[in-house]
């Protein structure tokens, strides 16, 4: 499993304890930690601006889950769902890690990472990780509620295609301001390359590099 972690500044300086539970948590996980690294790191990324990443990495298929969050978890959660192709869930204990995967069976979640951040959270994060991977995903909960929850999902997924431009078209018509600040971020950028065959990609480098 490719999980990317994103932090944004307000949460930067939490990116090692996230990356760390992850680590602690998920065996065999592909960690791909293309977001901020510490407070200094430049340039400085918003929750607009990790956010964004996150559907870009989710919808060109570049990852399987993202880890984001921010300060309160609510900035990045508001931002990320924005976008087609994700489904982001906001988590402050195991419980909610469980029943976001079991019912949701979503692709993305965002932590609050400044408050309430107290003694033992990177035990919690720990916790947190080993829960929201422990069962497959979209199994339902209570069971009597999984066809339910199943049928409510794939709704969900064709309401969104219904409401979202392609992410083609979205990328052609982003801002140079937002998108200049995504392109700099040399993490980032570096998976990009990698998989400059992918149609999203070949976007967002062409608009790079005009």
């Amino acid at each position: 499993m490719r999980i990317a972690v994103i932090n944004e500044v307000s949460a930067s300086a939490k990116n090692s304890d996230v990356v760390g539970a992850i680590r602690a948590s998920v065996k065999n996980a592909e960690i791909l930690n293309i977001g901020m690294k510490n407070p200094e790191e430049r340039p400085e990324l918003t929750y607009i601006h990790t956010g964004y990443i996150s559907a870009i990495m989710l919808n060109a298929g570049l990852c399987d889950f993202v880890v984001g969050g921010c300060g309160t978890g609510q900035g990045f959660l508001n931002c990320v769902m924005q976008f087609p192709g994700v489904s982001c869930g906001l988590v402050q204990e195991p419980t909610d890690a469980w029943l976001f995967s079991q019912i949701n069976g979503g692709n993305c979640i965002s932590l609050m990472l400044n408050k309430g951040y107290g003694w033992a959270a990177d035990i919690n994060l720990t916790y947190v990780f080993e829960k929201l991977f422990l069962d497959e995903s979209g199994r339902g909960y209570p069971p009597a509620r999984a066809q339910s929850q199943a049928a409510s999902r794939v709704a969900l997924k064709e309401l969104s295609e219904r409401t979202h431009r392609p992410f083609t078209e979205i990328i052609r018509q982003t801002p140079d301001t937002i998108l200049q600040v995504l392109t700099k971020q040399e993490s980032f950028m570096d998976v990009l390359r990698q998989n400059a065959g992918n149609e999203i990609v070949k976007i967002i480098l062409e608009r790079a590099n005009a």
